[in-house]
């Protein structure tokens, strides 16, 4: 036997089990109008048991918008961005904005095709990670007409908004601390190069730094996949076999590093008195290490919490736009950089 599909609850059904008219449930629902706290709270009451849930959709052909933010991110399986995710959902909490999120996996492509679903629906405003866009992209980015938050970075030219660190500052503030440590033979490991645009300005900026110092990249791994401390141990194995004399590692991120640091300490390689290392993103969750691993904290939860900020101020009409906020991140020497004496950490931004 086929059973028929339930209908979606409606006004109606609200007002028949509240026992008031359907304009005055719409005013309640809508919290919208002059209604009796009794009134308000027989209706919301009732349509609490039937489950009834307002067509957003009809609501917003007014307005031209839902109450909706679109979150464009690369991946959720890194551990940088939930935290960030958390920062906009924070910031939102006591709005009627709701979040909902995409994942381009690091492809150009994808992201056009979950920028066009999204942005079909209308959303009140767009977050959306990096300055790097294809064309297609960057014009529907350009033409939402609503505001856009372009989050992570600051090395470019943003369609909107943008709030983030400048990532070539990050690497130029690590190969200072590094060369003031007194490393000379430095490897380098990246993950999602050259897909993951943050993490190629992090090497640029690395690597002129060394460079203006005499110093040139020895080794270099890269690999396109998620970060994981089984790549991390893998990438450390091979740029070792190739290059038996580096004495510093670079990680384009904390997981690979951590997997790095467990790998080194297996083959019984003093760290950081054979080989220092350092990763990015300052992962809480590895801070249960044999050794705190050497980092900069790229400011994600608050980079989240200021671009939701942002949106929340158009939408109220309290700023005019095209805010630029660069954050500062924070270097942890950990302890796996620092060894024999004290580091001299002031850095001056070239």
């Amino acid at each position: 036997m086929t059973i028929p599909p339930r209908r979606p609850m409606t006004l109606r059904d609200v007002s028949e089990a509240s026992g008031v008219s359907e304009m005055t449930v719409s005013r309640v629902l809508r919290n919208k109008g002059d209604v009796s706290a009794a009134t308000r709270a027989k209706v919301q009451e009732a349509a609490k048991l039937l489950g009834y849930v307002p067509n957003r959709i009809a609501g917003s052909l007014a307005s031209s918008h839902v109450n909706l933010i679109a979150v464009i991110i690369p991946s959720l399986k890194n551990m940088v961005f939930p935290e960030v995710l958390s920062g906009i959902s924070d910031a939102l909490d006591d709005t009627e904005l709701q979040p909902v999120f995409g994942v381009t996996g690091y492809r150009p492509e994808k992201e056009e095709k979950v920028l066009f679903e999204m942005l079909s629906w209308r959303p009140a405003g767009v977050i959306i990670a990096g300055l790097e866009h294809s064309h297609a992209s960057r014009a529907m980015l350009a033409q939402a007409g609503v505001p856009v938050v372009e989050v992570m970075d600051t090395d470019g030219d943003p369609i909107d908004a943008c709030v983030g660190i400048s990532h070539r500052r990050a690497g130029r503030e690590m190969a200072k601390a590094i060369i003031d440590a007194g490393y000379r033979r430095i490897g380098f490991l990246g993950t999602q190069m050259p897909l993951d645009h943050r993490a190629r300005k992090r090497f640029e900026g690395f690597t002129r730094t060394m460079a203006k110092a005499g110093i040139e990249i020895e080794g270099q791994e890269f690999y396109a996949g998620g970060s994981a401390l089984l790549k991390g141990r893998e990438m450390t194995k091979m740029i070792l076999d190739r290059h038996p004399n580096l004495d510093f590692l670079y990680y384009s991120n904390d997981m690979i590093g951590a997997g790095g640091l467990l790998y080194l300490m297996e083959q019984g390689i003093d760290v950081p008195g054979e080989i220092g290392m350092a990763g990015f993103n300052g992962v809480e969750l590895l801070d249960g290490l044999p050794r705190k691993l050497a980092t900069m904290d790229a400011c994600r939860r608050e980079i989240g919490e200021a671009a939701a900020n942002i949106i929340k101020a158009r939408i109220a009409g309290t700023s005019a736009g095209r805010e630029r906020i660069n954050m500062t991140p924070r270097l942890d020497l950990g302890q796996t950089l620092i060894r024999n004496g004290a580091l001299n950490t002031g850095f001056k931004d070239t």
